[in-house]
């Protein structure tokens, strides 16, 4: 009886103990949020905060509309050949979110094919 209890005690020791250091050994890339604000539509550049975003290569940003009307995030100027090469969001309802990873240094601009006006930059460092 008594050695049943020391392995169940040694057991339960050995699960956390590898929980643990599988934690330890977990690594997330840092990156940016940035909130497509309430009123985006009529803020310009105060459209996405924090503009411009900053981050490393390797790292992602997180744009999230927090606004209620629909938006996109969406690389490049408006009307320049290059929209939307890097990344596109496509329609971002209230509250949904969009992820891109950034791998090379360099600034990226993007606006919103709904809302030409709302500009924002990347900074990747």
């Amino acid at each position: 009886m008594f050695t049943t209890k020391i392995a169940v005690v040694l057991g339960v020791i050995s699960v956390l103990a590898v929980g643990l250091s599988i934690g330890q050994v977990s690594v997330y890339a840092q990156g940016a949020s940035v909130s497509i604000v309430p009123n985006a539509s009529t803020m310009g550049d105060k459209a996405f905060s924090p503009n411009p975003a900053e981050v490393k290569a390797g790292e992602s940003v997180t744009w999230t509309n927090d606004d209620s009307q629909i938006h996109t995030a969406t690389s490049g100027a408006v009307g320049a050949e290059d929209s939307g090469k890097v990344f596109d969001s496509g329609i971002l309802s209230p509250k949904a979110t969009f992820d891109f990873k950034f791998d090379q240094a360099g600034e990226v601009d993007y606006y919103c094919t709904l809302h030409p006006q709302m500009v924002g930059k990347v900074v990747v460092s």
